[in-house]
């Protein structure tokens, strides 16, 4: 079997038919309340942080909170008392940092490079490092591209850790969020290459592999096969495809991972531990929690100036775009709502942070205490549905 983690997560889902999640670190608020429910309702969660939120010291660290891999992962253990919290690296790889794609790099330098931040991660005592070799800014890479680049980002994480005598397990899976279902021969060829691989090089195979389960969200929607009523042109239905993915999965003893969950309905987040899908990843939608949250508490107490220009910041970011559907028609409001968090640690907003702070608690209003109660209802409506919990 491996790692010890690997271990815990096939015990706990063992014992419990539920859905892991995994929570994107959106900011510190939502690190905080990550491991404070972690550590309340005793259940393991992921905190899945990606090149852009949080890297290594070399690449200047991240978005959140600026924080290096090394200065999160300590910020982590210190307050996790009950090791709870699962630390891993989501979509890591070659030109997955805007840096490498800033400069251009060739594949040779792109894969140095993701080598480098995977260092730090191991080094960090990361748990789970998803592998992502599915960006390539020079051309196309084909399904055979892909995979010897993921194998040879495998063998060097391995190594290394080996090295460092450290306990880590992978994840793997080339998606980009296309909010379809892959294909199960893609699926089928992919796992098989893997598992060859582990076994001539005696290195234990991946934990988790990440499959489309038409999931893609857009604004803040969730637009993908798995929770519309309508079918969706030359798609396997999700009731039909997930099955038979699960059954590949299975047949490997590797575990599903879905991408991308966000705003799902409670209904189709439910359908998860039923369907026995083992584990999903949410992010943007506590980012957007927060920053609704945030306009909320400063409009209601006459702070309309600084939502003002809360909204105005965040809106010339433009970190919304990526994230508009096509011919969309939000407004300028929800553009910036859609990408507050993008600016969370910049130190315009910080100082105007800390002048809202001061005065809600004149008013006895912590803004922090406050915020962490929004994204955790947020998230607990997560941890009810997929059973991580009794409702």
């Amino acid at each position: 079997m491996g790692s010890m983690i690997k271990q815990k997560i096939f015990s706990f889902l063992k014992n419990k038919r539920c859905t892991l999640l995994g929570v994107g670190p959106m900011s510190v608020n939502c690190v905080d309340t990550v491991i404070e429910l972690s550590n309340e309702l005793d259940i393991p969660i992921f905190l899945i942080a990606s090149r852009r939120q949080i890297d290594s010291e070399d690449f200047g660290g991240g978005y959140v909170n600026s924080w290096s891999t090394n200065n999160f992962s300590n910020y982590v253990f210190e307050r996790d008392k009950k090791g709870k919290v699962i630390l891993a690296r989501d979509h890591g790889g070659p030109w997955q940092n805007p840096k490498e794609i800033e400069q251009s790099l060739s594949l040779k330098k792109a894969m140095e490079s993701a080598k480098e931040s995977y260092l730090a991660d191991i080094k960090a005592g990361f748990d789970i490092l998803h592998l992502d070799p599915s960006i390539d800014i020079h051309r196309t890479p084909t399904v055979d591209d892909i995979l010897d680049r993921l194998l040879e980002l495998y063998e060097y994480c391995w190594s290394q850790a080996n090295k460092l005598n450290k306990d880590i397990t992978f994840e793997i899976g080339t998606e980009e969020q296309s909010g379809s279902t892959h294909s199960q021969e893609e699926l089928d060829y992919v796992l098989q290459s893997v598992k060859d691989f582990c076994r001539i090089n005696n290195i234990p195979t991946p934990t988790f592999v990440v499959i489309q389960a038409g999931t893609k969200v857009l604004e803040t929607r969730n637009v993908g096969s798995f929770d519309s009523p309508i079918r969706i042109k030359d798609e396997i239905p999700a009731e039909i495809q997930i099955p038979r993915m699960l059954e590949i999965c299975k047949k490997n003893n590797i575990l599903m991972k879905a991408h991308n969950a966000d705003y799902l309905s409670d209904i189709a987040l439910s359908w998860h531990p039923r369907l026995g899908i083992p584990a999903i990843n949410v992010a943007p939608e506590f980012g957007v929690t927060e920053s609704i949250g945030l306009i909320e508490i400063l409009e209601k107490n006459n702070l309309v100036n600084e939502a003002e220009e809360f909204l105005k910041l965040s809106y010339e970011s433009m970190k919304w775009e990526k994230w508009l559907a096509p011919n969309s028609n939000t407004n300028d409001r929800q553009k910036s709502i859609i990408s507050g968090h993008y600016i969370f640690s910049d130190p315009i907003f910080l100082e105007l942070k800390n002048k809202c702070k001061v005065a809600l608690l004149e008013k006895g209003i912590s803004l922090d205490e406050f915020l962490k109660s929004k994204i955790k209802e947020s998230i607990m409506r997560y941890v009810k549905n997929l059973r991580l919990v009794s409702k």
